[in-house]
């Protein structure tokens, strides 16, 4: 077993293809989903196998408080037990914890502060007391997660955009509140704190989470073409970055970035509802791949624990 304990810390690489390839020949909604539940079980298993790795390393350092059963020679001998490579992994257990509770608060006091920021504010004039509009010459415009969610959008924003394009402004946001897509944001920001192999999922579901509200906002106005342009002229008026953790319409345009993607498939056709990419296509080798990876991460982080318990049962006086 002493070897593949540590397979689950790198075969998060698995997964760096299916995140580069899943909008292709995936909706949104199933690429968003998939990566996600790839990240969090490949991060669970990561945490496991790090602490396995520290605990039975640092068995044997004066002071640890581990009963003494976890230095036996046989328990040692189930799992790699050098001192140094243990004191690495306990480092690296405090510091992934240190990171996902600085991306959990940090995410939390953000959302507190707006919505205090927000307390009291009155909704937009005919709509619903979901919308804040606030006086904001800078334009932006981002979901608000909570209960209720609010959306929250500058009159700088609104001004840039025709009466058609604000409409698939306000059903974007909406879809962002209505399928909470800030769970899945925040579940792969703490698996990338866990392990950076999986920040391409991140970004992956970052931008699939978008496009997920661009096709519930184009089929709320009834058309693409509005959807695509309020996106692409949203990008152009944005110069200021919404804030941390929040799903947001749109940012500055690049040549590569994700916004012209975000346009060209709006342009496109409407994307397939299959949740699977198929088997005799990049894609679904891909997806293959990192279904492969995510089961052999998980095996390996289980027999770990399996066998170390046998071992540890089988030491244990009665």
């Amino acid at each position: 077993m002493g070897f593949f304990v540590f397979l689950p810390l790198v075969l998060p690489l698995t997964a760096v293809p299916i995140a580069r390839l899943t909008e292709q020949h995936l909706h949104p909604r199933g690429a968003t989903r998939l990566m996600t539940v790839i990240s969090a079980v490949m991060a669970v298993c990561s945490v496991l196998c790090l602490g396995l790795i520290g605990v039975v390393g640092t068995a044997q350092i004066p002071g640890n408080p581990l009963p003494d059963s976890w230095s036996d020679p046989e328990v040692r001998a189930a799992l790699p037990y050098h001192e140094t490579v243990g004191t690495a992994a306990m480092w690296l257990l405090a510091l992934v914890a240190f990171a996902c509770a600085r991306t959990t608060v940090r995410h939390l006091r953000v959302r507190s502060r707006a919505r205090r920021a927000l307390s009291g504010l009155p909704a937009g004039p005919g709509e619903s007391s979901d919308l804040a509009v606030l006086p904001d010459h800078s334009p932006y415009a981002y979901a608000l997660p909570g209960s209720p969610g609010r959306v929250v959008v500058s009159t700088g924003m609104l001004a840039g955009l025709a009466a058609d394009e604000r409409e698939a402004l306000l059903a974007h946001e909406r879809a962002h509140l209505r399928h909470r897509h800030h769970r899945y944001l925040l579940t792969t920001q703490l698996a990338a704190c866990v392990n950076p192999f999986l920040r391409p999922l991140q970004n992956a579901v970052a931008y699939s989470a978008e496009r997920w509200a661009d096709e519930e906002s184009a089929q709320a106005v009834g058309d693409r073409r509005i959807t695509a342009r309020a996106v692409a002229r949203a990008a152009l008026v944005s110069h200021a970055a919404p804030a941390p953790g929040f799903a947001a319409f749109a940012t500055p345009a690049t040549a590569a970035g994700p916004v012209p993607r975000r346009v060209a498939a709006l342009l496109g056709p409407v994307p397939t509802s299959r949740n699977w990419p198929p088997a005799k296509t990049p894609a679904g080798l891909a997806a293959m791949v990192a279904a492969i990876g995510t089961a052999a991460s998980a095996l390996c982080a289980l027999n770990a624990v399996v066998a170390l318990l046998v071992v540890l049962k089988a030491v244990t006086p009665l």
